[in-house]
């Protein structure tokens, strides 16, 4: 692997870590801040698994080099294009949780508190 590869690499795994951590925030924000930040790890990880450059698959030309895959490009766009209309929902959710609430943070549920203290009384 050459050195541009594996900080690629690193950005993923930093991307992913990143994310994962916001979306177990309470804040509605941050969950989406989270959900866009492993969109984007996902993105460059497809990109990275389609290896090195190649010519273009369609265009021929004179270059000696292997054709390109052009599939996980492919999927790479269709992946932000996913990715965009999720945010928008969830920007959408966060607003209206913010007009209904006065603020962003999600609120514990009282069927969830009582379920984890009869959980505890079992154990």
């Amino acid at each position: 692997m050459t050195g541009a590869a594996i900080s690629l690499v690193i950005a993923v795994g930093v991307l992913f870590a990143v994310g994962f951590d916001l979306l177990l925030q309470r804040s509605l924000i941050r969950v989406v801040v989270g959900f866009v930040l492993l969109g984007h790890g996902a993105n460059l990880a497809l990109l990275l698994a389609g290896g090195a450059g190649g010519r273009a698959p369609l265009l021929g030309g004179g270059d000696d080099r292997p054709a390109a895959d052009p599939l996980p490009q492919a999927m790479a766009l269709t992946a932000i294009v996913i990715t965009f209309g999720v945010t928008a929902f969830l920007l959408a959710l966060a607003y209206r949780g913010v007009l209904m609430q006065d603020d962003d943070e999600v609120r514990d549920d009282l069927e969830d508190r009582r379920v984890g203290r009869d959980r505890e009384d079992e154990e």
